[in-house]
């Protein structure tokens, strides 16, 4: 399942490892080196294949288009009859459609009526835009200055059969979809959709329906989790609240690692509350308790629980979702079969400044927008707490502070990845 069998042999080859200081480089970094693609291929219909990741290349069958056509409604002729810097006349032969093409060839002289997308016919290799051409008593006046070649689709110039179509590893768009439809290509080979079960844990959360007594909150973490596990096109498997229990906590990881290639959790992984979660998943894999230099999200628990992967994430609903997005997500769509694809940052001046302790990446939260001058600029959504969602409903971006920079002085650009990028 795994580039190397055990966590140690994966954080063996961190330089920097400081299970109370990680930076969050070293610890995306030994994650990518423990986790690898489903193995399990299968075969699925073009209407079903949306967002599954190619596993193998495609070659294309045919050529396409599978002739040289035209590219818009006019007139074919030779480009060998074009008069050097004057107008040319040409005696019209015929008509040629999309699927009804010219019978024969057309000899010097000569032209024919051509229609978008219908076969050049012989001798032909070159077309006037109807808008241009001078039709009248069967002759063609051509105006100088045609360029030879012009309007012509070439055989093979979108897909040449026996060249790659498609590169194993893409997340298959609507766009591929078509280019798969174009090559007669009925059924994509595709890795089996990846099964995450998830879960929240503490005695405090209350599911949407049931009564909220003191002290309690809404189990918001599994909503958000879901929906992000579900945008990243895996099979989410829920599993409800689990109580502050070492037996409930056991009893949970037992079943999510029989039925799932991966495990998300939220909550019971920091100073204290790991205690008996640190014992009981001693028990059942190899899993490392980490505090990263970041925020929001310090803690952090990854490894592996039975042969699925484990992500233990923190309990505050902002830090759920920026430790998933940024140590997560990457696993996952790697144990998908996806090819990596670093995420585009938008480049942004922060007219307010920023405040930032160096020795830590900050994931803060923005709103995206253009700039009055030109360019962009990013604002952040007010607080930055950990625990305010309401920050990253607002928000359009995450602004990423690297973790060496200190304050940002009003006016300095900063990185941006906009959310629409994420999933």
């Amino acid at each position: 399942m795994t580039q190397d069998s055990t966590l140690a042999a994966a954080i063996g080859c961190l330089s920097d490892y400081d299970p109370d200081a990680l930076p969050v480089a070293s610890a995306r970094s030994a994650i990518e080196r423990f986790v690898s693609p489903v193995e399990a291929i299968e075969r699925v219909p073009l209407r079903c294949a949306l967002d599954r990741v190619l596993a193998t290349d495609l070659l294309s069958p045919i050529d396409v288009p599978a002739d040289d056509n035209s590219a818009m409604d006019g007139f074919a002729f030779r480009s060998a009859d074009l008069a050097d810097g004057d107008r040319t006349v040409l005696r019209i032969v015929g008509s040629a459609f999309a699927g009804r093409p010219f019978g024969g060839a057309v000899g010097r002289g000569e032209a024919i009526r051509i229609m978008t997308g219908a076969v050049m016919p012989e001798g032909c290799d070159t077309v006037l835009a109807q808008e241009h051409a001078l039709a009248q008593d069967g002759r063609l006046t051509v105006p100088a200055g045609q360029r030879p070649g012009q309007h012509r689709r070439l055989r093979g110039e979108d897909h040449a059969a026996g060249r790659p179509a498609l590169l194993q590893g893409r997340r298959l768009s609507p766009a591929d979809l078509g280019v798969l439809a174009s090559l007669g290509v009925a059924e994509a080979p595709v890795r089996r959709r990846l099964r995450v079960a998830f879960f929240s844990t503490g005695d405090e959360l209350r599911s949407i329906g049931e009564a909220l007594p003191p002290g309690h909150v809404y189990d918001s973490n599994r909503y958000t989790i879901h929906a992000m596990l579900t945008r990243l096109g895996v099979d989410p498997i829920d599993l409800g609240v689990v109580r502050d229990d070492p037996q409930a906590l056991e009893d949970a990881m037992r079943i999510a690692s029989a039925s799932a290639d991966a495990i998300v959790s939220s909550g019971g992984v920091s100073v204290g509350e790991a205690d008996f979660t640190r014992e009981v998943l001693g028990r059942l894999g190899d899993v490392a308790f980490w505090k990263i230099a970041m925020r929001p999200g310090r803690p952090l628990a990854f490894g592996r629980i039975g042969n699925a992967a484990y992500f233990g994430l923190p309990g505050n609903p902002v830090a759920v979702m920026i430790s998933f997005y940024f140590f997560a997500r990457d696993a996952l769509l790697r144990m998908m079969g996806a090819a990596p694809l670093r995420l585009p940052t938008v480049r942004a001046i922060a007219p307010d400044g920023i405040r930032k302790r160096p020795g830590r990446t900050e994931y803060q939260r923005g709103i995206l927008c253009a700039a009055p001058g030109g360019g962009m600029e990013v604002r952040l959504t007010g607080s930055q707490g950990s625990g305010v969602l309401r920050s990253m409903s607002e928000a359009n971006c995450i602004v990423v502070l690297e973790h060496d920079r200190g304050d940002v002085a009003p006016g300095e650009t900063v990185d941006c990845l906009a959310f629409d990028g994420l999933c």
